[in-house]
């Protein structure tokens, strides 16, 4: 079984309660939408749970607009401001401090190595239907290859995707954009259903098109 799992923002408990509902077992593959960090609660303990996860679990883990926020300014040096305003002051808080981050140095390889997007391709469904799927953390601009696409587009795009028909052969499983519910089309699933603001964590299986779901339990 392939698993898609959405934005977490620090939610450490939905988290586990989510991955305890579905259990992963030998051959199956979770891959993470991005935004692990910023606006929750736990930003250091959802990264140590992940880091340890990968060890046992086949993961894959995408990159969000907030993981590249941090690298922007730990790696980068860059102005700190729109990470602030984004949710930063909460990941400070998780580790300490903001420089704390950089001695965690799993941590640092973790938000480093993460990906701008994941492709599966001839995905078998239970229902014998073969398709190729794209994970990213936003989307994808419309009509352009993905080897084409712009990397800031992938983790920051909205509407110009999500209300369009993007015309790729592939299905696009996607977060980034806080919706009340799973949006299932015919070129795109949405998967980020508002766990920091007090909505669920999702898990969607595209194998299958089960859906499991926790509330957010610290709002």
């Amino acid at each position: 079984m392939i698993w898609a799992i959405g934005d977490v923002h620090g939610c450490l408990r939905s988290l586990e309660k989510l991955i305890g509902q579905i259990s992963p077992k030998d051959g199956d593959k979770l891959v993470f939408l991005g935004d692990y960090i910023d606006r929750g609660p736990d930003s250091k303990g959802t990264i140590d749970f992940l880091c340890s996860l990968s060890k046992t679990v086949d993961c894959v883990f995408l990159r969000g607009n907030h993981e590249q926020m941090l690298l922007d300014v730990l790696d980068n040096n860059e102005d700190p401001y729109r990470w602030v305003i984004n949710g930063a002051r909460d990941t400070w808080r998780s580790y300490g401090n903001m420089q704390n981050i950089l001695t965690y140095e799993e941590h640092m390889e973790f938000f480093r190595s993460t990906k701008y997007y994941h492709i599966e391709e001839s995905v078998e469904k239970t229902n014998g239907d073969i398709e190729r799927y794209l994970f990213v953390h936003a989307g994808i601009r419309p009509n352009v290859p993905i080897e084409r696409q712009d990397p800031q587009e992938l983790i920051w795009i909205r509407e110009e995707f999500i209300f369009k028909r993007h015309n790729l052969d592939c299905i696009v499983v996607f977060g980034h954009t806080p919706l009340e519910d799973v949006l299932v089309e015919k070129d795109k699933i949405g998967i980020d259903t508002g766990c920091v603001y007090g909505g669920k964590l999702t898990a969607y299986c595209i194998t299958n098109d089960k859906i499991r779901q926790v509330d957010c339990t610290h709002v």
